[in-house]
């Protein structure tokens, strides 16, 4: 998949990779620009990030570098869409667990599980903050959030089966709260635990709610 905009800021467009490797050496020198720009983030923040930076951390010409990425908002769309992937695939793997697991019991294990991604790795939140910084950068990160809202909405398909109409909108209010409130969470001087119980207790409510409503 290649960008159909020259990756522009403030362009109304999805931001994508100019291209995706095909080749193994390809793929391996793709994931170290990433890698590098991840580190760089960490470290530095997104203001200071730029391409050559980018570039020079992770040993490869400027030039390799442009074959893939227009530009640094490019680069942190693209490691958003890396971080929702796994996501995503923890979803997956959590779906399989109904209806074994009671929905409460499901909710807390997989907000357990994002919350111990965000406290673990600076990353996780250096990203998503990036990913704010512009119209098309925000744009881009929304349909991200909608690959995990599509999902979501899938698994409270049984908890809601009256509430068709509304399940996409539920989702995506669910997706964008807890990212928000896991990013609030590892914010210097906020207590992590507690806002993630606090999260817990707002989702767990919310689900109920529309459960009881669909059972009127």
């Amino acid at each position: 998949m290649t960008s159909g905009t020259s990756g522009a800021p403030g362009s109304p467009a999805p931001l994508l990779p100019r291209k995706r490797p095909s080749q193994e050496r390809s793929r391996r020198t793709f994931n170290d620009i990433l890698a590098a720009a991840r580190q760089v983030l960490i470290d530095d923040g997104f203001d200071s990030l730029t391409c050559e930076q980018v570039a020079a951390r992770a040993d490869v010409p400027i030039g390799t570098l442009y074959q893939y990425f227009a530009n640094k908002y490019v680069i942190v769309c693209e490691l958003d869409r890396v971080d929702t992937a796994s996501v995503r695939d923890e979803l997956a793997a959590f779906a399989t667990e109904i209806p074994s697991l009671e929905w409460p019991a499901l909710l807390e294990k997989f907000l357990d599980h994002l919350a111990s991604l965000w406290r673990t790795d600076p990353s996780r939140r250096a990203v998503w903050l990036a990913v704010q910084s512009t119209p098309a950068t925000r744009l881009t990160a929304s349909l991200n959030e909608q690959i995990l809202a599509e999902q979501v909405a899938r698994l409270l398909a049984p908890l809601t089966p009256r509430q068709s109409q509304r399940r996409e909108m539920m989702s995506q209010v669910l997706v964008h709260t807890a990212y928000s409130l896991l990013s609030f969470s590892v914010q210097d001087g906020h207590d992590h635990e507690q806002t993630v119980h606090e999260l817990k207790r707002m989702l767990g409510g919310y689900l109920l709610l529309e459960e009881n409503t669909d059972r009127v």
